[in-house]
């Protein structure tokens, strides 16, 4: 059953090894290569959104790339944000740490 009061954001979305037809969703030069989960779990406690530990799907595979576990973090929806526009943010803060890892 769909959920509307959430989000799911997959790692696929900012993965710059892939074409948008396989599953980016986000400007190549914004993405990151090869995100993990954890980053992407950072990026949304940087952003404001507390997720727990049941709402990220850790083996979970990304639809269009069945073959490749992916994972996803589901975060509840904020009233007049599109997705595309979460996604921008997300990207930035994911950018910015593993900017300061190097």
């Amino acid at each position: 059953m769909k959920d509307y009061d959430n989000v799911i954001v997959w790692l696929d979305y900012f993965n710059k090894n892939l074409s948008r037809a396989k599953g980016r969703r986000i400007k190549r030069d914004q993405a990151i290569y090869d995100p993990i989960l954890s980053e992407l779990i950072e990026a949304a406690k940087a952003v404001g959104f507390n997720p727990g530990p049941d709402s990220a799907g850790e083996q979970a595979r990304y639809p269009k790339r069945a073959f490749v576990k992916s994972g996803y973090v589901m975060l509840p929806k904020r009233p007049n944000e599109k997705k595309s526009a979460l996604l921008n943010v997300l990207s930035e803060r994911m950018i910015k740490r593993r900017n300061r890892q190097k």
